[in-house]
């Protein structure tokens, strides 16, 4: 099973075009700056694209509107 599931991550960001923008952004932003929002052993992915969707499943990353 995939984790977070992809309903939860919907029902958080809206629409599946803006969360793959948001988890693009995200993980160029961790692979540069090898920042991370939780604790190493809080996370259950190992790399950083589901890193950034569990971030966004535990609204660590929000959108911010003009």
């Amino acid at each position: 099973m995939i984790h977070p599931s992809i309903d939860k991550l919907l029902n958080k960001v809206g629409s599946k075009y803006l969360l793959v923008n948001l988890v693009s952004k995200r993980v160029a932003e961790i692979e540069e700056t090898e920042f991370y929002q939780m604790k190493e052993n809080e996370y259950k992915s190992s790399k950083p694209i589901g890193r950034a969707l569990e971030e966004i499943a535990k609204d660590l990353i929000h959108i911010k509107e003009d």
